[in-house]
């Protein structure tokens, strides 16, 4: 008989590990909880796992390694609609970038959350009346 893994467990032993300073075993649980939780359809929590990670990475001075998993968060929360934690992953990603030096990607990523935000202020349109 196989265990069956809790990813909210290893989530919560994760959260631990990351305010005792332990970033990289941090790291490496939150990413192991993303994939679980996505694999089970938990899309928030696979992103804010990835997230988690990626500030673990930042940390730790992997700025890559950070700006693969933000833009694994960004990537699940803006396909799922979760705008504000998207943009939220997007600007850890820019400042990543920053400390890696990439000028370029910093510029683009300051126009796509600038044309995020914009987009999140515009009202929704809607087709709704009540008289039809």
């Amino acid at each position: 008989m196989t265990e069956k893994v809790d990813p909210i467990k290893i989530h919560k032993d994760a959260n631990a590990l990351m305010e005792n300073g332990k970033y990289a075993e941090a790291r490496d649980l939150f990413t192991k909880a993303a994939e679980l939780y996505y694999k089970n359809q938990n899309y928030f929590g696979s992103a804010e796992m990835n997230y988690k990670a990626g500030e673990c990475s930042t940390q730790l001075k992997e700025y890559q390694t950070a700006v693969e998993l933000f833009t694994k968060s960004a990537d699940i929360s803006l396909a799922k609609g979760f705008e504000r934690y998207g943009i939220s992953a997007l600007e850890n990603i820019k400042e990543n970038q920053k400390a890696l030096g990439n000028t370029h990607e910093v510029e683009e990523l300051t126009k796509k959350i600038d044309d995020l935000n914009k987009k999140q202020q515009e009202p929704e349109e809607s087709n709704f009346s009540v008289f039809s």
